[in-house]
């Protein structure tokens, strides 16, 4: 009688990214899994998708999962999202009635994202971007770059999740007095962190730096827009490295191009990559990075390493460690 071996499950890895700074994770995933890898180097269509939703066991990847895509899915029993979930290209209820398990990589960007968020002050309130241009093409210009300090100054935080504490606790470094606005934060929790909840309208006036960490949502849609804006002093500054659509672009061209308020650094959009024609593109006063804010290689490193280690306990029967999804394991057989 010969001996069956029993195939390993299949994993395509639709991401493009993941294993590319990390090794030890692919090599992990291989351990339990026949593993595919995206060969375009690029994001995959849709068609492209939905073939390979038709065969796999389990996807690591990042791409729009609707409920079209997860029908045709007939043997898939695990997403491992390479980055955190976003509601808005995987439909979270359709994978659970399928009895598909979701898992994300929470928090895995903060430490980024803060840190990012504290740099592109310090480039907005010294010029350091213009400063860096103009001394690479031979000028010389010292009296074009008059900067002004962030130590001291008054900072606004928009959201106070895990990410802006964490802005929140590097501004204490810098002896800032901190503002924070988030409806669903409590006043102890703010004040832990040395910060001072307050109302939007308060935080938009008294602030010399806004920043936004909230998510994007229909009650955060436009939450900075042209009134919002009109509120904030005439020397200060936004930072936006959240989602695009939390701030109303035309309006923040409109009170940049006036000198309403000093400055913004955008590294989200609404459309992305922005169009040629971006009219906040053409602004002095607008320092913008395309969406960078998260891509450390420590952050790459541990969300490859997340996903890979709950697709081995997966697979070994166990429960995976950061379920998106939750309800789903009351259909799923693990220890």
């Amino acid at each position: 009688m010969r001996n069956l071996v029993k195939a390993k499950p299949k994993v395509y890895v639709t991401s493009r990214s993941f294993g590319r700074y990390c090794k030890g994770a692919l090599e992990l995933v291989r351990q339990v899994a026949d593993v595919g890898l995206n060969p375009y180097g690029r994001i995959m269509t849709r068609n492209e998708i939905l073939k390979i939703v038709e065969t796999a066991d389990g996807i690591i990847g990042n791409e729009e999962f609707d409920r079209e895509i997860l029908d045709r899915a007939k043997k898939l029993k695990i997403i491992c999202r390479h980055g955190q979930i976003g509601a808005e290209n995987l439909d979270l209820s359709a994978a659970t009635e399928k009895g598909i398990v979701v898992t994300d990589t929470p928090g895995v960007y903060a430490e980024s994202v803060a840190d990012f968020t504290i740099g592109l002050i310090i480039c907005l309130y010294r010029k350091i971007p213009q400063a860096h241009l103009s001394t690479k093409n031979g000028m010389w210009e010292t009296q074009k770059f008059l900067g002004r300090n962030i130590y001291g100054k008054t900072i606004g935080i928009i959201g106070l999740g895990t990410i802006g504490v964490m802005v929140a606790n590097r501004a204490s470094g810098f002896n800032m007095r901190i503002l924070a606005y988030d409806p669903y934060t409590s006043k102890e929790k703010a004040e832990k962190v040395g910060a001072e909840a307050v109302s939007l309208e308060k935080l938009l006036r008294e602030s010399d730096i806004v920043t936004i960490h909230t998510p994007f949502t229909a009650e955060t849609r436009n939450l900075i827009g042209k009134h919002e804006l009109g509120l904030m002093k005439p020397e200060s500054v936004l930072i936006m490295t959240a989602t695009g659509g939390i701030v109303d672009e035309g309006a923040l061209y409109e009170a940049l191009k006036d000198r309403k308020i000093l400055g913004a650094a955008l590294d989200v959009y609404i459309e992305e990559p922005p169009g040629p024609n971006f009219p906040l593109f053409g602004l002095d006063n607008v320092i913008a990075t395309p969406h960078i804010a998260s891509y450390t290689f420590e952050a790459m490193q541990k969300m490859d390493m997340m996903n890979a280690e709950d697709i081995v306990k997966f697979f070994k029967g166990e429960k995976p460690t950061y379920v998106a999804n939750p309800s789903v394991l009351e259909r799923v057989k693990l220890k």
